[in-house]
């Protein structure tokens, strides 16, 4: 018998990739399109991530939201069986119900029961436009949620008519959301949050270090690192690169 024969592999927890999407009527055409091409071309990346972290197993989980809000999986899927199913556009904009049913699942009793444990999640909110529900009641109660608030939290803002006010609500912080108006600079932003949130999620520490400027050492979040990155991102863009060539602006 050799010396690690018995040498038993540490079971890795858990972290969850949540995409929260508005697929209410103003989302049809060209803005749905772009939000099934993208993330079914980000998954195999998700995938690669979750295949060689040591520490977490990815999984995704989808919720949609026009007139009422819908998982299109009963339960976490993990990335390496996971496949996106396009998703239609048609509807109100519930938000607050899709709120609702985020809160319900960011439970042990629910998406969080892995017998391992769980990072806190990521989870990545995309929307176009008002909500046409009581938002402040499904939100306010969500805030209240421990894994909410622990969670990586980013929204992207499609087009002029998505309200940035209440999506920074969403994720506390208004440098969280993300303004797009072409479907480049959507797929492209698609595919930095995805991969990103899933990396900084899915670290074993809770938290980084960082120098502040008086030469001191801080705590950083994992939501705060990331908001660091989509700022750094943003300003190395060269937004030339993102005007469609078929003239298509929201």
């Amino acid at each position: 018998m050799g010396l690690y024969d018995d040498v038993v592999e540490v079971p890795r927890r858990t972290m969850v990739l949540f995409f929260v999407v508005d697929t209410s009527g103003s989302m049809c055409g060209s803005k749905i399109g772009v939000v099934n091409d993208a993330i079914r071309e980000v998954i195999p990346e998700i995938k690669d991530i979750s295949e060689t972290n040591a520490d977490a197993q990815l999984k995704v989980a989808t919720l949609t939201f026009s007139t009422g809000a819908e998982w299109v999986d009963q339960m976490p899927v993990s990335a390496e069986n996971f496949r996106w199913t396009d998703i239609d556009a048609g509807g109100v904009t519930d938000l607050g119900e899709a709120c609702n049913c985020l809160n319900e699942k960011l439970s042990r009793n629910a998406f969080m029961s892995d017998a391992t444990g769980s990072f806190a999640p990521a989870i990545f909110l995309l929307s176009d436009g008002e909500p046409t529900d009581n938002y402040r009641h499904g939100l306010d109660k969500l805030k209240q949620n421990n894994w909410f608030k622990k969670a990586i939290k980013v929204a992207i803002a499609i087009g002029d008519d998505a309200n940035k006010q209440i999506l920074s609500e969403f994720t506390g912080n208004i440098e969280a959301v993300i303004d797009v108006h072409t479907p480049q600079a959507l797929r492209k932003w698609i595919k930095f949050v995805s991969v990103r949130a899933s990396e900084i999620g899915s670290k074993s520490s809770n938290a980084s270090t960082s120098t502040n400027s008086d030469g001191q050492s801080e705590i950083v979040s994992k939501q705060d690192e990331f908001i660091e990155e989509i700022k750094s991102e943003v300003q190395e863009t060269n937004w030339d690169d993102f005007d469609d060539e078929d003239g298509i602006v929201w």
